[in-house]
């Protein structure tokens, strides 16, 4: 009887994992069968199926342009929050000492203001020292918004960490540079990857930050949504198409290299 309800059980896993899958890949499969369409306006089932909307996308500077503004932020995002973000958990959750509570509200406090409001601010702020915004700027934004997240995504890894491993190093002559390398390092790193891809992905797709930072450089999601409010063709969902296919791409590298350095570690 047992047996029958634990199949009974993992039937019922299995297909509400079917409905959030459905729930998360239609959207993203309609914008694909909207991209496929030679008409501006949206109607389904086309008449005419058609790949132009893919051949303008790819054929202009615009979009590689796009890709490109967009993936130097991300990567400068990614970079300096995890840095910033594997020391910062490290004194968030690993020592114990003065201040620590407040340092951890300081570290959230970004995390709790709207985007809007926290670009505007970041915004005004950069004028009243005389910095033109540009990509650099928007890189800046997204880093003050994505490190406290990083920094949470880490500190996981450390709530449960044995420090005896350390002590034991220690105690065996290791100096400190030593012990965080071969210890305290690869004991962080599912964090750090795991913090350095939602470091990628919310850089790469924010539009609320980027609005009032990026200046003249404009990234993909504020050219998707301008074009989608003012000038909408199937161009619009091409581009997003060759973008989610662009991030998907680099998130399953990083995913597909994990057990390599894995093993050489």
């Amino acid at each position: 009887m047992t047996g029958s309800n634990n199949s009974a059980l993992r039937v019922l896993r299995s297909m509400w994992l079917l409905v959030v899958l459905l729930l998360l890949y239609v959207p993203i499969a309609s914008v694909v069968l909207a991209s496929l369409a030679n008409t501006r306006y949206m109607r389904f089932p086309h008449r005419v199926w058609s790949l132009d909307a893919y051949a303008q996308a790819l054929g202009t500077y615009t979009t590689a342009n796009l890709h490109l503004t967009s993936l130097s932020i991300a990567v400068a995002v990614v970079i300096v929050s995890v840095i910033i973000a594997s020391f910062g958990a490290l004194a968030f959750a690993r020592y114990d000492w003065a201040g620590r509570k407040l340092f951890r509200r300081l570290v959230l406090l970004p995390v709790f203001f709207p985007q809007p409001v926290l670009g505007l601010a970041l915004l005004l702020y950069l004028t009243a020292l005389g910095i033109v915004p540009d990509w650099k700027t928007a890189a800046f934004a997204h880093i003050v918004w994505v490190v406290p997240i990083v920094t949470l995504v880490i500190s996981i890894r450390l709530y449960h960490y044995d420090v005896a491993q350390e002590e034991a190093a220690f105690d065996l002559g290791a100096t400190r540079l030593q012990v965080f390398r071969e210890i305290t390092l690869p004991a962080l790193a599912p964090g750090i990857v795991s913090g350095a891809l939602f470091a990628f992905l919310l850089s790469w797709s924010n539009l609320p930050i980027s609005v009032f930072t990026s200046g003249a450089d404009t990234t993909l999601p504020e050219w998707l949504y301008s074009r989608t409010a003012t000038n909408y063709s199937p161009l619009v969902p091409a581009v997003a198409v060759i973008g989610t296919a662009a991030s998907a791409a680099i998130v399953l590298l990083a995913a597909a290299l994990r057990p390599v350095f894995t093993r050489k570690r």
